[in-house]
């Protein structure tokens, strides 16, 4: 709940960029409560991840450049081989159970936190299209 406050104080204290719309970051309010029910346990509060274990979500060249197998990522579960800023990460990540619009916000909150800048929504309607 702290990273929540801490997350709302800085985003509405902070002049919107360009890219940063009010759906954005509506969205985004919603996917810091997903993220922090969720994901937060592996990819830590401040999405850096764990050394070796699990991938950083900050700054991480995979979200951005592979953007449909991110969505699919957190829509049906990851196993396998990953590279992340040059580090390969072995592992799984199970289903969330999330539905497409929670997958959108978790989405478009951490595809434009902790350095991660997008900009770009992800839709409920992009979501559906990403299939098993």
């Amino acid at each position: 709940m702290i990273a929540i406050i801490i997350f709302l104080s800085v985003l509405f204290s902070c002049d919107s960029t360009p890219k940063q719309t009010p759906e954005l970051k509506e969205s985004m309010v919603r996917g810091a409560v997903i993220y922090e029910d969720f994901c937060m346990n592996c990819h830590m509060p401040n999405g850096e991840g764990a050394p070796g274990t699990f991938p950083p979500l900050a700054g991480a060249d995979y979200l951005l450049n592979k953007r449909k197998e991110s969505i699919h990522a957190v829509k049906y579960g990851l196993s396998g081989e990953i590279v992340v800023n040059g580090t390969t990460y072995y592992g799984a990540m199970a289903a969330l159970g999330l539905s497409d619009d929670e997958v959108a916000d978790v989405m478009n909150y951490i595809l434009n936190s902790w350095g991660n800048e997008d900009g770009k929504i992800v839709t409920p309607v992009e979501v559906s299209k990403i299939e098993p």
